[in-house]
């Protein structure tokens, strides 16, 4: 089981004033791809609803962690230009205490940062968003012709065509560095015609982080950090390749049966998509310039407002996408809008939100893993809900009750199984008094176990709009696979084990057939004639 929660340590309602700052009047494309000089973009306006205290926002995550056994967090809420609260809660995979300052990976909020290190290159003319990668970086080169039409802005808004169904980057042997992330992709097709789907594929940031690199002229990881990183005062912050490179190589935790198991993480490579460590006090300092129209805590403009926007922003092709550039823009039930974005590894997860009608960004990484450990959304919602005035309750992920019937259903499938084994020789007497064409299409259900346990991969991938393998279905979601193996193991127990005693059964002797026909000479038919 997991431990008891360590006290948190946190930086509690900091206030860092901005200091005026001038929107430059350089323009950039819009979504409609009219030229809109920065300045003339709105600025978002707090309202004067007040942000949740820090000791609601400990006690909740307190909670939370007591009721659902989650080993550790990082949370920050900000609000305006101020730290609400940024704390560390619970421990490490390694049993270290987590507190503000311990770094951990944010998986998929990294797609946020490597666009706005795109966006300070179009800000700096280096680089048109309508213009085709390759016109940046000739070496990117796909199977389909097509590929040279894919643009900076369609590959940042996930809308260049590629997709995992045609690429599946997970399954494939994992590059070291960026410029092999680009060069595997050669004999990769197309799922789409560029500009027309929206198709989340990580290889589109391994794209745009290597465009940086080579329109930058230094490495990915420089060029982040003195670009976005420093101006920010994001000093514990970095961007790793791999998940090597991240804090005990990533190592965290999955979700089974009600209880959270230590994992390591297999090697993937993570530049530019998904591979940003950082700390709960840095993202509380990302939160703010994203709040702030791209003003630091300390007054200094790192972006201009209309990049921002444009980054938080869905394009207007294709119509309906609510991704923008490492952003999603959600409208909520009750009409608000909420920019978001979510992320996960094998034993991570995390996720950011901005309320643009409040001023207030939340983010919160734990390490827990995917699907079944989906924890930070959770905090999140309870969170948005704390900041918007109400008084949420701990919702424990879907898992925890999901895996309890798994479990036993996990159970039943053992208990079939051996009780088909045991009567195997019984269903062998059976079924050599029947022929064959009656035999054997009962034998045949027994096969969808086992397809359904060979495919569990593809069934979460199409899910989850995404392509793995079954090892990586077992970090996901234990619990559905061993009780998918334990079907399809009974499945494959019973079918060998009838047909072992089908094969080894005696001939019945002649005389004990005869024995079965003669009761039926002399019977009566149902008219009353003796049978013949």
């Amino acid at each position: 089981m997991a431990a008891t929660p360590a006290p948190a340590q946190a930086a509690q309602a900091a206030p860092l004033p901005a200091q005026a700052a001038t929107a430059a009047l350089s323009p950039v494309r819009d979504a409609s791809h009219a030229a809109v000089p920065y300045a003339a973009a709105p600025r978002v306006v707090a309202s004067r609803a007040a942000a949740p205290d820090p000791a609601s926002i400990d006690r909740f995550v307190r909670d939370y962690l007591e009721r659902t056994g989650l080993p550790g967090a990082a949370v920050t809420v900000t609000r305006g230009d101020r730290v609400v609260h940024a704390a560390g809660y619970g421990h490490t995979a390694s049993g270290r205490a987590m507190t503000a300052d311990t770094r951990v990976p944010v998986a998929s909020l990294s797609k946020a940062m490597t666009a706005l290190a795109v966006m300070r290159l179009v800000e700096a003319g280096k680089v048109d968003l309508d213009q085709p990668v390759r016109r940046y970086l000739p070496e990117f080169t796909l199977s389909d012709r097509r590929a040279g039409e894919i643009t900076v802005r369609q590959v940042l808004t996930q809308t260049s065509g590629m997709a995992d169904s045609a690429y599946p980057d997970l399954t494939r042997p994992q590059p070291h560095t960026l410029e092999e992330a680009v060069a595997a992709m050669r004999g990769a097709p197309l799922a789409a015609a560029p500009g027309t789907v929206y198709r989340y594929h990580n290889p589109n940031y391994f794209v745009a982080a290597r465009l940086v690199e080579v329109v930058g002229g230094r490495p990915f990881a420089d060029h982040l950090s003195a670009e976005v990183f420093r101006p920010l005062g994001m000093e514990h912050t970095t961007s790793v390749d791999t998940t090597d490179g991240m804090p005990e190589q990533a190592r965290g935790y999955v979700r089974a049966y009600g209880t959270v198991l230590s994992r390591p993480h297999p090697r993937w490579f993570a530049a530019g998509s998904h591979g940003v460590v950082t700390t709960a006090a840095d993202l509380s300092r990302w939160l703010i310039a994203q709040n702030n129209e791209g003003v630091s805590a300390d007054g200094r403009r790192i972006a201009t407002a209309r990049t921002i926007d444009l980054t938080h922003t869905p394009p207007g092709t294709p119509k309906g996408g609510d991704y923008a550039m490492g952003w999603r823009a959600a409208r909520q039930d009750d009409g608000h809008l909420e920019i978001q974005h979510t992320g996960e590894l094998l034993t991570h997860n995390s996720m950011a939100t901005l309320l643009p009608d409040s001023g207030i960004g939340i983010a919160v990484v734990t390490n827990t893993g995917m699907i079944s450990g989906d924890d930070a959304p959770q905090l999140v919602q309870g969170l948005v809900e704390l900041a918007r005035g109400g008084n949420p309750e701990v919702a424990e992920p879907f898992s925890m009750t999901a895996d309890r019937v798994l479990a036993a259903f996990t159970l039943l499938a053992a208990g079939l199984g051996a009780r088909g084994v045991l009567r195997a020789r019984r269903w062998a007497r059976n079924a050599a008094r029947r022929p064959w064409w009656r035999v054997v299409p009962r034998l045949l259900p027994y096969a969808l176990p086992v397809l359904f346990f060979t495919q569990i991969a593809t069934v979460l991938g199409l899910l989850l709009n995404r392509t793995g393998t079954l090892a990586q279905a077992a970090y996901a979601w234990p619990a559905l696979v061993v009780c998918a193996g334990a079907g399809a193991l009974a499945s494959v127990a019973v079918v060998t084990a009838r047909l072992l005693a089908a094969l080894t059964a005696p001939a019945a002797p002649a005389g004990r057939r005869a024995a079965r026909v003669r009761p039926l000479i002399g019977r009566p038919d149902a008219d009353g004639a003796p049978r013949s």
